[in-house]
C-alpha cells in the first residue's frame, strides 16, 4: 500500500475485505469498467480510494519511497477520463447491494426514503472545464463557477446511501463558460451524462429517481426541501407509486380547499392554530392546482422563539400524523450531513482538477463509494445484527430518527429562514457530523482528517 502506518494498514485491509464482501470487482466489470494491460480497474480505483486516507495527493504518492510501484500519473488520468466507462451503472448495481444488506438488517415495518437534494459544486479557479458554468449558489446566495451536484440518497433513518447524482451545468447557453467537447463519441455513456448536465433541474429530479426504480433500488417516500417542493414534480413522483413528503415556503402557489383556491398564510389561518402549543400546531387536507388535483396534507409547525413565524411540510400521504410526517421529513438532514462530509473529509471537488467532464463524474463517484464504504463500516459497528445469525434473532433494530430529534432539527430552520435559506445552522450541521465521525471504528478515524472549516 502507500504507507507502512499501523492504523492505515489496518484500515488497508479492512477495505479490502468490504470491497471484497460487497463485490466492488464485478460491480466495476458489469459496468464495462476494464482494461486489457497493465494495472487493473479495481486495483487503480483502490489506490485512488485509499489516498484521501493517507492524507496526501497522486503527485506526492508518486514522489514516495512506493513510486517505483505505482502507476504512473497518466495512467491515473486516462482512468479517470474514459468516456466509455459506466460509472452511474457501477454506482446504482453498489448501492443496490448495500441497500439490500441493510434491509435484511430491520424490519420490514422500517420505514426508508428517498432523499432528494442538491449543492454546489465548486470550481471557481478553473476557465477551460468541459460544461463548466455560472450557477447560483442557495447558500451564500451568490454566483459561482462549477456546477450544480443534484443527489438522490437512500436512508433507512440511521443509515445514508448516495444511489445517484448528476453534475448539471446551465440551461442557457450565455451562462456556460465551455461547450461539450466535439471530439467526444455520442454513443459512449458519457456523451450521455453530458446531455443530460444541460437537462433543467426537475426533469434530471425525476431521472434519478426512475433510475433507482428500474435498479430495484425502492423506498417509500421521496424527501425534499422547498425548491423542489413544486406540484410537476410532486406529480411525476406520485406517478411512479412514491409518497411526497417536502416543505414548502409562502409564494404565489395556491392550493384548492372548499372550492377556494388559497395561499400558505390563508390556509395557517384555517387552520385555526393554539399559538400556546409547543411544535405541531395543526394541518389542513387540500389539493394541488393542477389538472389532476392531488390531495395532499400540509402540516404546520411553530417557531418556539417566535410565535408569528411558522414552517409547511406538505405530504402526499394524507393518512399520516401530523407527528409521523414530521418524524419522517427529520430523516431528510443526513443528506446534509454527507455533503459535509464529502466535501469536508473526502476531498470532493479538490483532490483532482481534470478539464475532461468524465474525470469529474469518475471522481465524484469514488467519493461517493467512499463514503458508502464508510457506512458500511460505521453499520458494521454499530448494528449488532451484523455480527452473526444469533445476535440477528435477538437484537432489535438499531435505533430509528425519533420525533424529538427530528423537531428540534426542524426548529433550527427557523433562524436560516429568516436569511432567504433553507439549511441546517452550522452548530447544528457540526454535531451531526461530529455524531457521524465519532460512530466510525477507530482505526478510521485515526486515518480520515476531520476538519469542519473546509466547506
Amino acid at each position: 500500500m502507500l504507507s507502512k502506518n499501523s492504523s492505515f494498514v489496518h484500515l488497508s485491509q479492512a477495505m479490502k475485505h468490504s470491497f471484497s464482501e460487497l463485490n466492488v470487482g464485478r460491480h466495476l466489470r458489469n459496468a464495462g469498467i476494464t482494461k486489457k494491460l497493465g494495472f487493473s480497474c479495481l486495483t487503480i480505483f483502490q489506490l485512488l480510494f485509499l489516498l484521501v486516507f493517507e492524507h496526501r495527493t497522486w503527485y506526492q504518492a508518486c514522489l514516495s519511497k512506493k513510486a517505483t510501484v505505482l502507476p504512473g500519473k497518466d495512467v491515473i488520468y486516462d482512468f479517470l477520463k474514459v468516456p466509455t466507462f459506466n460509472w452511474r451503472k457501477f454506482l446504482l448495481s453498489l448501492s443496490f447491494e448495500v441497500t439490500q444488506r441493510f434491509e435484511r438488517l430491520t424490519s420490514s415495518k422500517r420505514i426508508s426514503v428517498f432523499i432528494l437534494d442538491d449543492s454546489v459544486f465548486s470550481r471557481n479557479r478553473s476557465k477551460k472545464v468541459e460544461l463548466l458554468a455560472r450557477v447560483h449558489d442557495h447558500v451564500t446566495h451568490k454566483f459561482v463557477k462549477g456546477f450544480s451536484m443534484l443527489t438522490l440518497g437512500w436512508s433507512d433513518g440511521f443509515s445514508f446511501v448516495p444511489v445517484d447524482f448528476a453534475l448539471l451545468s446551465s440551461t442557457k447557453k450565455e451562462n456556460r463558460y465551455c461547450e461539450i467537447d466535439s471530439t467526444i463519441d455520442k454513443r459512449t455513456s458519457g456523451y450521455k451524462r453530458r446531455l443530460e448536465a444541460i437537462q433543467p433541474k426537475p426533469e434530471m429530479a425525476a431521472t434519478l429517481i426512475q433510475n433507482c426504480l428500474d435498479k430495484g433500488i425502492v423506498a417509500d417516500y421521496v424527501l425534499m426541501d422547498t425548491w423542489f417542493t413544486h406540484a410537476p414534480l410532486i406529480e411525476s413522483i406520485t406517478e411512479k407509486g412514491l409518497f411526497v413528503i417536502g416543505m414548502v415556503k409562502q409564494m404565489k402557489q395556491r392550493y384548492l380547499y372548499n372550492d377556494k383556491l388559497l395561499k400558505l398564510d390563508e390556509l395557517f389561518k384555517v387552520v385555526k392554530p393554539n399559538l400556546q402549543k409547543k411544535g405541531v400546531l395543526g394541518s389542513i387536507q387540500v389539493c394541488l392546482q393542477t389538472d389532476k388535483q392531488t390531495s395532499v396534507k400540509i402540516v404546520f409547525v411553530r417557531n418556539r422563539n417566535k410565535k408569528s413565524e411558522w414552517l409547511a411540510i406538505l405530504s402526499t400521504d394524507t393518512a399520516l400524523s401530523d407527528e409521523e410526517i414530521v418524524r419522517i421529513y427529520g430523516m431528510r438532514w443526513d443528506i446534509e450531513t454527507f455533503f459535509k462530509c464529502t466535501k469536508s473529509m473526502l476531498k470532493l471537488a479538490k483532490e483532482f482538477q481534470g478539464r475532461s467532464y468524465d474525470s469529474m463524474i469518475s471522481h465524484t463517484t469514488l467519493v461517493l463509494t467512499r463514503y458508502t464504504l464508510l457506512e458500511w463500516s460505521r453499520r458494521n459497528e454499530q448494528d449488532p445484527k451484523t455480527i452473526g445469525i444469533l445476535f440477528f434473532l435477538m437484537c432489535e433494530d438499531v435505533k430509528d430518527l425519533d420525533m424529538l430529534t427530528a423537531l428540534q432539527q426542524l426548529l433550527e430552520l427557523f433562524e436560516t429562514m429568516s436569511k432567504g435559506t433553507v439549511s441546517l445552522s452550522t452548530e447544528t450541521l457540526t454535531g451531526q457530523l461530529t455524531h457521524w465521525f465519532e460512530s466510525l471504528p477507530s482505526y478510521i478515524k485515526g486515518s480520515l482528517s476531520f476538519s469542519m472549516s473546509e466547506s
